[in-house]
């Protein structure tokens, strides 16, 4: 008898993980990825230095659309008690769906991204979402490969 892939699955039907190359190129804040938060209890945001050493401004920002088109609104912005300031520094910061709800304008869905400002344009990160489903579902996490 074959299994379930949610009988196999543990993590990857709890959580959604989506990682995304951080290279902005530029000085001025940049938001990383919209994000629905429907099927969310909470969302933790991580930035991995790749490339660099400046300054790092982030924000959580909340939106009650889809790109973003909206009105945009900082939920949490973010001081790290250590600036990751070095190749290889990470930082994460967590938020519950019902703050970034509320932050949007409350009622039904609501968006969010991380917006970040680096200090000098050529550094580089990874900036990693992990969302936790409020119910399993199966593939939250999927492989992409292009």
């Amino acid at each position: 008898m074959a299994e379930t892939a949610q009988a196999t699955q543990k993590l990857k039907a709890d959580i959604k993980v989506l990682q995304y190359d951080f290279d902005p190129d530029a000085t001025t804040a940049t938001e990383v990825a919209w994000q629905s938060m429907a099927d969310y209890s909470s969302i933790l945001i991580g930035f991995f230095r790749t490339v660099g050493t400046s300054a790092l401004t982030f924000e959580i920002v909340a939106n009650s659309e889809s790109d973003g088109s909206g009105t945009d609104v900082v939920v949490k912005t973010v001081s790290p008690a250590a600036a990751p300031d070095a190749v290889g520094d990470h930082v994460w910061y967590e938020i519950d769906t019902e703050d970034i709800i509320e932050a949007a304008g409350g009622g039904g869905n609501a968006y969010v991204t991380a917006r970040l400002t680096v200090a000098t344009g050529t550094d580089e990160g990874v900036v990693t979402y992990i969302l936790k489903g409020r119910h399993k579902q199966e593939d939250l996490t999927a492989d992409v490969v292009a």
